[in-house]
């Protein structure tokens, strides 16, 4: 049962030969294909994913990057049964394809299964978040998405039709998950490693501000604007559990320019909006047993609270157009 393994690079060339050879020795005893597909890296790792045999795309300098148009531009050029989704910072577990084709032959309903994601970023708030076993992302059984990558069976997403939204610069596997559950197919989380994932080597507040430059903090805005009109619209507001959360910051916030005008003095109002704040970010370090964490979710959902609407306003192409791109490389 062949395989194409797609590995999405943008500017990677600490991470893709490693990444590469990773899936190569697992593609050499199932069989399959390697694809790498490039969002126009300035760096070497065009130069060095072309020195291993595997087909190498790119987009056209016209194309903008985003986290929907790189596992579609794969895609699109891919040609087995079953697709396996990675980056290119991550190394592939060496026995997980094997185990998740045989999940996929004992469960014909599955469209996609995945595994756990070993964080070895230890210097980022945001990976050491993700990294815990209390973290949504390392749930094990049935799932509403997968988070990180995963093997999908081709037949469901053709069903879908498309692989991810090109317009969306977050939350696709989310959408992935939405169009694929609507058709009656399930996705599974093995509580075993699927791959070693590395990161970016950034302060998270800093990561936070790289990630609003990007676009990719307007992708629950980007996600709702695909949605809206659509069948799926009401699966994906009744499932999001952050929009009750950005629900709850924006009253928060309306209630703390309220404050100051409302009250006899304004600052009564001030004092009372920085206690109000205190106490939810104490909530938040209770929860996440860490003041540093506690603090940095807060200031995560301000950032996620003003992209919402901007990605929510933002233009859309069609998803399931071909996108623009070349061949750098074929596989030999």
């Amino acid at each position: 049962m062949a395989v194409s393994v797609i590995l999405k690079t943008l500017n990677e060339e600490q991470r893709i030969g490693a990444a590469i050879e990773s899936v190569l020795a697992v593609t050499a005893s199932i069989g399959g294909e390697v694809i790498v597909a490039d969002g126009g890296s300035r760096d070497r790792t065009i130069a060095i994913a072309t020195t291993y045999p595997i087909r190498v795309v790119q987009l056209e300098a016209a194309t903008s990057p985003s986290c929907g148009i790189g596992p579609q531009l794969g895609f699109q050029y891919s040609r087995a049964p079953f697709i396996c989704l990675m980056d290119g910072d991550m190394l592939l577990d060496p026995d997980f394809i094997s185990e998740a084709l045989a999940f996929l032959t004992a469960h014909p309903k599955a469209a996609g299964v995945t595994g756990h994601v070993e964080e070895m970023n230890d210097t980022s708030l945001e990976y050491v978040r993700r990294g815990r076993r209390i973290s949504p992302e390392n749930r094990a059984g049935t799932i509403d998405r997968m988070n990180g990558g995963g093997l999908y069976r081709r037949e469901a997403i053709e069903q879908a039709g498309y692989l991810s939204d090109r317009n969306l610069h977050g939350y696709e596997e989310f959408d992935l998950g939405v169009r694929l559950r609507a058709l009656g197919w399930t996705l599974h989380r093995l509580d075993r490693r699927f791959v070693r994932h590395f990161g970016h080597a950034l302060n998270a507040y800093a990561l936070l501000v790289r990630r609003w430059k990007s676009g990719y903090l307007r992708g629950i805005g980007e996600l709702l604007r695909g949605a809206l009109g659509k069948p799926r619209w009401r699966h994906l507001v009744r499932e999001l559990p952050e929009l009750k959360l950005w629900a709850g910051v924006y009253a928060w916030l309306a209630v703390m320019v309220a404050l100051p005008f409302a009250l006899p003095s304004p600052l009564a109002g001030l004092a009372v909006d920085a206690a109000l704040t205190a106490g939810i970010i104490g909530a938040m370090s209770l929860r996440q047993r860490s003041l540093p964490l506690g603090l940095y979710a807060v200031v995560a959902w301000l950032f996620h609270a003003a992209a919402l609407p901007l990605g929510f306003l933002q233009a859309r192409k069609a998803p399931e157009a071909w996108i623009e791109s070349r061949i750098v490389k074929d596989a030999s």
